[in-house]
């Protein structure tokens, strides 16, 4: 399974270094500590990397935009 469109984000929320995504249920409040909701977790590299979501960029800055060029999903 592959995206489809585009994805992005305007304004990142903060400054940092992509390695890994996560697809959690939506109203998981517990977020990445305590919680046993089901998710998805992933690698993320640059463009041409081979991570399972790649960005154009890995290094983020706060306010900056974020595109995701590639996601794919094996079952």
């Amino acid at each position: 399974m592959a995206k489809a469109g585009t994805w992005s984000d305007s304004s990142a929320d903060a400054t940092g270094t992509a390695a890994h995504f996560r697809i959690r249920q939506t109203g998981d409040t517990n977020g990445a500590t305590g919680s046993t909701d089901e998710r998805i977790e992933g690698t993320v590299t640059a463009t041409g990397g081979g991570g399972d979501l790649t960005l154009d960029n890995t290094s983020i800055a706060s306010a900056q935009t974020v595109t995701i060029n590639t996601f794919s999903l094996s079952l």
